[in-house]
């Protein structure tokens, strides 16, 4: 039996990111072709050396993922472009590429989803039989996994504690989905929008995305999972969802793996990108942890709510959104402010923590990201309010270039 990690020994990465058609950038629901590519069989996982490819829902997505825990963030950006190249030459004499971003920016999934048909299908098909997945809350969403160890319950309740206190403003930095069938859709995370209310037939199984307060794993069980699994057994008699991967809360417990997996994370615009991000998030975990502005007890102390309500007002405005909570800037060690954006917010953490300073892989991307806005905000900007099809196509396309070179997206795409 492998011996848990402790708090930050190790870090799990997963990446999404589609299949688009290289002409037209239309989907391509061509995974299985690319995994067969490398094994000559349908398997669902191929192990790359540092990082493993895998299969998602749908056949137009691909994920990139760390071979097990990372030790540390620091040269996974160019791991992962590596397997973005080989992919891409994989996909070269299909007519295919790769695309970043965390939705498909005129996909219509009731016309253009196909769901993995080979090995693990089952799950799949379970899924949209009760879910009914030809939507966009299943079948477009590309995201970005930060998985966080911890190795017994102590170290469960500081880590989800923390976790629940710093989720509702990620989509401040990480937001990348503003575009939903052509044109704007009013929020600068579409995805988590979607992905919140995708398994509304069931509502315990994302509840209101923040997770409820528990702290060790018999009051998660009782708190989370089992009433989920009770709600979803009248639906999946055989059991093929009962585990703990059919929580779609916006954090989940794998007490299987030892590990916090946060969700709420857009897919960037290049590894850099998404590895920075996570370093940011990682390192405020680590403030929190310390206790360095609020204590352990206090962090516990909050109920859904309050966090829901940033939440979303995170996801629709992004780094534009209104912190006036004394309450939750005070938890942070920010007591003479009354009013402050999701975006000032974030400075004043990465300068709190020193990640915009000195000369780390992160301080460049960051800077962009603190200075131009989230991916979302600086597509909308050069997208314009009304995008044509030629001007959504070449700012995308602009994208793919990004994620083949992994380059940061600026506002001066022309």
């Amino acid at each position: 039996m492998t011996t848990p990690l402790h708090l930050f020994e190790g870090f799990g990465i997963e990446l999404e990111y589609m299949l688009v058609d290289v002409n037209t950038l239309d989907v391509l629901p061509l995974s299985d072709r690319v995994l067969h590519a490398v094994t000559g069989t349908y398997e669902p996982e191929v192990e790359m050396g540092d990082i493993a490819w895998s299969n998602e829902l749908v056949l137009h997505v691909i994920e990139l993922k760390t071979n097990g825990p990372a030790p540390s963030l620091l040269g996974l950006p160019s791991a992962f472009t590596a397997q973005v190249g080989h992919i891409n030459r994989l996909l070269a004499p299909l007519q295919g590429c790769l695309m970043p971003s965390a939705m498909h920016p005129w996909m219509q999934p009731q016309r253009d989803m196909r769901l993995w048909p080979h090995a693990y299908s089952p799950v799949y098909e379970a899924f949209n039989r009760i879910f009914s997945c030809q939507g966009h809350g299943w079948a477009n969403l590309q995201s970005v996994h930060l998985n966080l160890p911890f190795a017994d319950d102590t170290e469960f309740g500081r880590l989800h504690a923390a976790i629940r206190l710093l989720l509702p403003i990620m989509p401040a930095l990480a937001a990348s989905s503003p575009i939903l069938e052509g044109g704007p859709s009013g929020f600068l995370d579409t995805r988590m929008e979607m992905y919140r209310s995708n398994a509304k037939r069931i509502p315990s199984v994302s509840g209101k995305v923040i997770p409820e307060p528990a702290f060790t794993k018999h009051d998660y069980e009782q708190t989370i999972l089992q009433p989920l699994y009770r709600d979803i057994a009248p639906h999946d008699p055989e059991g093929i969802l009962q585990y703990e991967w059919l929580n779609a809360r916006g954090a989940i417990a794998r007490f299987d793996r030892s590990a916090i997996e946060i969700r709420v994370l857009d897919v960037q615009e290049c590894p850099l990108a998404d590895l920075a991000i996570c370093a940011a998030i990682v390192e405020v975990l680590k403030a929190l942890m310390a206790e360095r502005w609020c204590t352990l007890q206090s962090q516990q102390a909050w109920p859904v709510e309050p966090l829901y309500t940033l939440l979303l007002q995170t996801i629709q405005h992004g780094e534009q959104a209104i912190i006036t909570d004394g309450d939750y800037l005070r938890a942070f060690g920010c007591p003479d402010v009354t009013r402050i954006t999701t975006g000032e917010f974030w400075q004043y953490l990465c300068d709190q923590t020193h990640l915009t300073q000195g000369d780390t892989p992160w301080a460049a991307p960051l800077q962009t990201i603190l200075h131009q806005g989230p991916l979302a905000r600086r597509l909308l900007r050069a997208l314009g309010t009304a995008p044509t099809p030629h001007r959504l196509q070449t700012v995308y396309r602009t994208l793919c270039d990004c994620l083949a070179t992994c380059t940061m997206f600026t506002d001066g795409v022309s």
